[in-house]
């Protein structure tokens, strides 16, 4: 999940540090040639000073400010860049030079009045381009319809920015100064509609974010009519995750591609383990239903399983895999339902042969099986402890190393395919030729 931005210190202000002389000189001047060729000759020297990275093509000194009694001066510059945002240096003599994008300039005064220092170089009149490039840089596509800059600390600095949608937003937390090379976390709005930050979305509304769900539903080859919707989390990939409560009782949680197309959706009952579940929904007596569905579909694969609990993986090529937790200790293992009616259920111990890991399920639920496949071949002193697969030969042949209760050296244990059945257990001393040998502990 892209991280959540918290704890912004530095609250905008950049009118309060202009003094009413310059306020009144930059609105009256404009942009003269005078004022252009005087910044194209001060300026560029100090942004390099103040490490800002940009190649200057356009620049005009806004004004300067004498305080006699702090005996200091102060100009104030906007500078146009190549690539990237303009900014607005304020540069104090002998001191610090500031930086400001102008969104940030150019934001109005707390009483609601213009900025005496909004930017007027005609390079510098679409900042929500240039916001849209650094949002590109996270891997967002938003043609920008409206922006507005939040705040900087000493090392970052926040904007909102709306998309042409006129439902999606972001906030963009850049680097300071935040010129074209900074680097850019673009999180979606609908994280910070949830959360207890100070910082928020104003540009939209949370309501309207939160209607792609019915537009989801609406895609989905299952039947909701919406009558609730959340916001359920987001995940590296870009992806986002709502839930919709539905007219008739049930619940579902559709996953959003970052390209805004719906990629997966899962009832409540098969949702459990996706981020926490549905919440809308009483998702418990489904889940109920469910887990008898999955006792009547794993015994008549010949699995024996009363299913307590359950965990959906990934969907993959039509089929339902599922790994289940038995009732009264018994092992579980994971099943793979196919639509056509065709049901496999794995032990726990082979399921890594067949390329699914039991995460529910206690690993020493596995061991039992394992065991009985070692006294199949005569191996009757050893009670498993551990195991791991090895790897798979090109012939078909997979192999699990096996560790024993008592200490001493285990086996490697050769399966063949299809259906899944113990050929062959070597001790660990003669197993040194099959992918590196054995590597449990003890067992080396």
């Amino acid at each position: 999940m892209r991280r959540m931005t918290i704890g912004l210190a530095a609250a905008l202000a950049v009118v309060a540090l202009a003094p009413a002389a310059v306020m009144s000189q930059s609105r009256d001047a404009g942009v003269t040639e005078k004022a252009r060729t005087q910044g194209m000759a001060e300026a560029p020297a100090l942004a390099q000073a103040a490490g800002l990275n940009c190649q200057i093509v356009d620049a005009r000194l806004v004004g300067k400010n004498e305080d006699r009694r702090a005996k200091t001066s102060t100009s104030y510059y906007e500078v146009d860049c190549q690539d990237g945002m303009g900014f607005v240096m304020e540069a104090v003599s002998g001191g610090a030079t500031n930086l400001f994008t102008c969104l940030e300039a150019s934001a109005p005064t707390q009483d609601g009045k213009p900025s005496a220092l909004a930017c007027q170089l005609p390079g510098n009149q679409n900042p929500g381009a240039e916001l849209a490039k650094l949002a590109a840089k996270d891997g967002v596509a938003c043609t920008v319809a409206n922006s507005r800059a939040i705040g900087r600390s000493a090392t970052n600095t926040f904007f909102e920015i709306a998309c042409d949608d006129g439902v999606t937003g972001y906030i963009l937390n850049t680097g300071y100064p935040a010129t074209a090379d900074t680097t850019v976390d673009a999180t979606n709005c609908l994280i910070y509609d949830q959360a207890s930050t100070n910082i928020s979305c104003e540009l939209g509304d949370p309501a309207a974010r939160l209607r792609v769900v019915d537009q989801m539903a609406a895609s989905d080859a299952k039947s909701c009519a919406v009558t609730e919707r959340r916001f359920v989390g987001a995940t590296t990939d870009g992806s986002n995750y709502f839930e919709a409560a539905c007219e008739d009782g049930k619940g579902y949680i559709y996953k959003v591609a970052n390209t805004g197309q719906l990629a997966e959706s899962w009832d409540c009952a098969r949702a459990l383990g996706i981020l926490g579940g549905c919440t809308l929904t009483d998702a418990r007596e489904a889940a109920t239903e469910q887990a008898a569905l999955y006792t009547r579909l794993a015994k008549g694969a010949g699995f024996d399983c009363e299913v307590d609990k359950y965990a959906v993986f990934p969907a993959s090529g039509g089929k339902d895999v599922v790994e289940l937790v038995c009732k009264d200790g018994k092992p579980g293992g994971v099943g793979v339902f196919e639509v056509g009616g065709k049901a496999t259920v794995y032990n726990c111990a082979y399921a890594p042969i067949a390329g699914y890991r039991c995460g529910l399920n206690e690993d020493s639920a596995a061991y039992p099986a394992l065991t009985a496949d070692l006294k199949k071949h005569g191996r009757d002193s050893c009670e498993v402890s551990a195991q791991r697969l090895v790897g798979k030969t090109a012939d078909g042949s997979a192999y699990i190393e096996v560790a024993c209760a008592d200490g001493l050296a285990g086996y490697m244990i050769e399966y063949k395919q299809n259906p899944i059945v113990s050929s062959d257990a070597l001790g660990c001393a003669f197993a040194k030729g099959i992918a590196g040998g054995c590597k449990l502990p003890g067992n080396t």
